[in-house]
């Protein structure tokens, strides 16, 4: 009997163990499957859905990293850095030289490299991170880095000075680069790809100037020049929506969706300028106003003379590419006798503007966009203007695209013909998108004077007459190549003129340092 009940409740424990250890299973399993989904939605918070539920207990050691590390591909690259060293410096001398040839301030007759290597120390690439915005596209954006050791020499030559050897040392460039992989259905399943620097955080270029056998106070201002010509391209040629399209051989491909586009127009009225700054020892400041979204696309207002409160009310027609990353600039400079002197700067972010509306805003001028080159805080005045913002349909895009072409198309020749002294050169009134000419589709744009392949104005006049031994002597008979110190002729719809010294109108020596760091436009307050 003792043995039967002891069988019997041994049964009994072992059941009950077993049916303790089930039970515990399945709820270790609940839980754990419980834990994994908040697991799975914590992942899915971004850092400001966290800092919301912890307030002021978020963790300072979480991190959220967007960027793939690739260590693998920087030792790969140190490897292959010799090789793809002499392939770039092949490429960068072909596609920059003709670049800092364009961009070329007016004070340097001649920029080119006399020296080019990027030495053996290869750069760094912090991270990549790989998204897929758009159908059709894989974009990549590489966080790069690079303080190598390279010997670049660059030949700068100006007027009545001797070709001045400039050596840039201490090179550090810190950018993040994009690169959209346009897909195709052949191999190598690539037909084009799309390269530009991404605008945030902002490309930096660090180096410093070193004169090798001369002085770089021998072309006053030369440092502030290439600073300005080093910005300029990078931000107008290289910073998104900026940008580079390659299309790869074999696969034939229709680029134009790739390539920026003209977006809207905008009419820009300077309407006048109050409490300029004083430059003149004697007398007062003769003021103009230099108004662009793009340097190579730069018009001026008139001069007034002796005034620190000028009136122009001139309107202007630019391009916008990108109104969402884009902003007017606008400089106030003193006419002078040989360097004309900057009053002040200001931006304007076409994002604060509301298309078809127009809007009167009055800027507080800065001596510098830059807060850390700022020295003289004292205040400059305020300029007031008037801007309307009108966004293209497609076919006035189109147009416009064209007529961009043909702009540039005639500031080149204006260059070799010796009336401007760069293409950066602002142009007078009547320039770049605006004019009587021709009207881009009822929609207001026009063309200047036509300017290439019409035979109106000196666009073509110039280099197919030889009036004025090139200098365009209609209106004002007298030759901008004579008086040696106009830069940038007068171009008022059909007619281009040169003056001397500081007369009304605008041949001037313009100055092209675009500044082009951060900063903004400043309304006033109240």
């Amino acid at each position: 009997m003792g043995l039967l009940s002891g069988i019997f409740m041994g049964m009994l424990f072992g059941v009950g163990l077993m049916a303790g250890w089930q039970y515990m299973m399945k709820h270790r399993s609940r839980k754990r499957i419980a834990k994994a989904v908040d697991i799975k939605l914590l992942g899915s918070l971004n850092r400001e859905d966290l800092k919301k539920i912890c307030g002021d207990n978020f963790p300072e050691w979480i991190s959220f990293p967007e960027y793939e590390q690739v260590k693998w591909l920087n030792k790969q690259l140190s490897k292959l850095w010799p090789f793809v060293a002499e392939a770039a410096t092949l490429v960068i001398r072909e596609s920059v030289e003709p670049l800092l040839e364009q961009y070329r301030p007016p004070g340097i007759t001649s920029l080119k490299f006399n020296k080019l290597s990027l030495g053996n120390v290869a750069p760094k690439i912090e991270g990549i991170r790989v998204q897929s915005l758009k159908q059709g596209q894989i974009t990549m954006d590489i966080d790069f880095r690079w303080g190598g050791d390279p010997s670049i020499i660059l030949g700068v030559e100006a007027a009545l000075v001797a070709s001045i050897p400039i050596q840039l040392k201490d090179l550090q460039v810190f950018t993040v680069a994009r690169v959209i992989f346009q897909l195709a259905e052949e191999i190598p399943c690539i037909s084009a790809v799309v390269v530009a620097l991404l605008s945030e955080p902002k490309p930096r270029i660090d180096y410093t100037l070193k004169a090798v056998g001369g002085s770089l106070t021998a072309i006053p201002g030369l440092s502030d020049m290439i600073d300005d010509t080093v910005n300029s391209i990078v931000t107008d040629m290289l910073q998104w929506p900026h940008r580079i399209v390659v299309p790869l051989g074999g696969i034939p491909v229709d680029t134009s969706e790739l390539e920026l586009k003209p977006q809207g127009k905008l009419t820009v009225t300077v309407v006048k300028a109050n409490d300029l700054k004083n430059m003149e020892m004697i007398g007062k400041s003769d003021p103009y106003a230099v108004v662009y979204i793009r340097p190579l696309f730069k018009v001026k207002t008139k001069v007034i003379d002796n005034n620190l409160n000028p009136v122009w009310d001139q309107t202007f027609v630019l391009i916008a590419e990108d109104k969402e990353t884009q902003s007017l600039t606008i400089e106030v400079f003193d006419q002078d006798i040989g360097q004309d002197k900057k009053l002040g700067i200001v931006k304007l972010p076409l994002i604060d503007l509301e298309p078809n509306n127009l809007k009167e805003v009055e800027l507080r001028l800065l001596s510098s966009l830059d807060t850390l080159k700022v020295k003289d805080k004292r205040d400059r005045g305020t300029i007031t203007l008037k801007v309307l913002y009108h966004e293209f349909n497609k076919e006035e895009q189109l147009v416009a695209l064209e007529e961009e072409k043909r702009i540039l198309e005639a500031r080149k020749k204006l260059k070799e013909a010796g009336v401007i002294g760069s293409t950066m050169d602002a142009l007078d009134g009547a320039a770049s998108l605006v004019g009587s000419g021709v009207g881009l589709v009822g929609s207001g744009i026009v063309g200047g004077v036509g300017l290439v392949g019409t035979g109106i104005g000196a666009g073509v006049g110039i280099v197919g007459t030889g009036v004025g031994a090139g200098v365009g002597m209609v209106g004002s008979g007298i030759g901008a190549v004579g008086s040696g110190l106009t830069k940038a002729g007068k171009f008022m719809g059909r007619t281009i003129t040169g003056h001397h010294g500081k007369r009304n109108g605008s041949g001037s020596s313009t100055p092209v340092n675009s500044v082009q760091e951060n900063g903004g436009a400043k309304p006033l307050s109240g």
